[in-house]
């Protein structure tokens, strides 16, 4: 990572803690390596990124929701095949006795430069525990290292009682766990993090063409919460990168501060999964087609997008420092839909008039924005707060409005700000709402 692109995320880290997005872990007791809490800002974030993802996924006729348990029978992780290839290379160094993933052409250890490390070995990544009170080998559960298995056991499940047709898809957002060698980047890979995933179960015939369709559709919904076209692109797998089950695999990668990344990965996965569980657990999991009048299983076009890594790069591309007068002003250029703070209300001063006035607008406008009244300190840091938390919009309660019952809004973006009455507020807001 380059100077410059080091210095900018480390600006936007000291911005995450200092304004309510993000702390790490058990801080007080020194931290807890990959662990990380979520502010109160950050977490309603996180929170309108899931609700503006559940809504594209669930409104729509082919598309229901699941909230599969994390606790699984482990036999799901022996037809996954995660029991035994769910694995990564670990190697340590000898020198500085740092231990860490080893990736391909790695040659020397990453810590301290040295040549004197030791052949690698496989580290299965699942994080493992027993149910109930004895610590058995008959009683070992797995925390699940993905919510997609959760889907597919439940196929039947939901399409029987939902009496759905294919193709339809099943959407869940949920919390997985990764014992990661090397996590990295802060959230970008941690070992506890929250998938948005949605299988969408197919014929083997139409599958390349909802590939296809889900390419796009995952593209225009990145694009909707303010991602810029330039800084998305997409990634074609290999053959000789695709996955032994997997027919088609493309990746919609983000600049990050520190490079290219994955953001979402979009799967044609085949009829692998159904007919694992199929097998491991004698079920028979198969679609009827009425239209048909045959028996197959489906093939599955999985969309998969991790939320802390999507609160990260959101965070990453609405990130600006400018030159205001000589001073650095900076901001998160979030669109208004997923901004945490949506309107802040500001009395110019701790007049009690002024402050009547400001504590029922800001009481009212809470029942359908999100709200944040602040009257403390000058009006100008009290926007430069504003600005970095991503608040597009600021109305000040003056001493003018006492007369004209008017306010003055400012526009995060531009500055600029302009004279409207109260009482047209909420409607300004429908209208700029975007």
């Amino acid at each position: 990572m380059s100077n410059k692109s080091q210095n900018k995320f480390s600006q936007i880290l000291s911005v995450c803690k200092a304004r309510g997005f993000l702390f790490p872990s058990s801080e007080i007791y020194g931290g807890l390596n990959s662990c990380w809490d979520y502010g109160p800002l950050g977490v309603q974030l996180k929170n309108n990124l899931k609700k503006q993802w559940w809504e594209n996924m669930t409104k729509r006729s082919d598309v229901t929701g699941l909230d599969a348990s994390i606790f699984m029978h482990p036999k799901v992780w022996e037809a996954s095949g995660h029991l035994d290839g769910f694995t990564d290379p670990l190697s340590d160094c000898r020198d500085c006795k740092h231990r860490f993933r080893l990736e391909e052409g790695m040659t020397t250890c990453p810590n301290c430069g040295s040549k004197n490390i030791t052949e690698s070995r496989d580290f299965n990544l699942m994080f493992k525990s027993f149910m109930g009170p004895l610590e058995a080998e008959s009683s070992t559960v797995y925390l699940r290292p993905e919510t997609a298995q959760g889907i597919y056991v439940n196929f039947l499940n939901v399409q029987q009682s939902m009496r759905l047709k294919i193709p339809f898809g099943m959407a869940q957002i949920g919390k997985a766990f990764r014992n990661e060698i090397t996590p990295s980047h802060s959230i970008f890979r941690t070992r506890e993090f929250e998938q948005m995933e949605m299988q969408f179960f197919t014929s083997k015939k139409e599958s390349a063409r909802w590939f296809d369709y889900w390419r796009e559709e995952r593209m225009q919904h990145l694009l909707s919460l303010g991602f810029k076209e330039t800084e998305l692109h997409f990634k074609v797998h290999e053959k000789e990168e695709l996955a032994h089950y997997a027919q088609k695999a493309e990746d919609i990668e983000f600049d990050f501060p520190w490079g290219r990344r994955e953001l979402e990965g979009l799967h044609n996965r085949g009829d692998f999964d159904l007919s694992q569980h199929q097998k491991f657990s004698g079920k028979k999991l198969q679609y009827f087609c009425p239209v048909e009048n045959k028996s197959y299983l489906p093939y599955v076009i999985e969309t998969s997008i991790g939320v802390d890594r999507l609160f990260l790069a959101i965070l990453s591309s609405a990130y600006k420092e400018e030159n205001v007068n000589n001073e650095t002003r900076k901001l998160f250029k979030l669109s208004s839909h997923i901004a945490p703070v949506q309107i802040a209300v500001l009395p110019l001063s701790k007049k009690s008039a002024l402050l009547e006035i400001a504590e029922s607008l800001s009481s009212d406008l809470q029942k359908e924005w999100f709200v944040e009244y602040d009257s403390s300190g000058s009006i100008g840091k009290r926007y430069r707060r504003q600005d970095e938390i991503g608040t597009p919009f600021c109305a000040t309660i003056d001493f003018e409005s006492c007369e004209d019952n008017k306010l003055t809004i400012r526009y995060r973006d531009s500055m600029k700000q302009e004279r409207i009455s109260i009482e047209s507020l909420n409607n300004f807001l429908k209208d700029n709402f975007k």
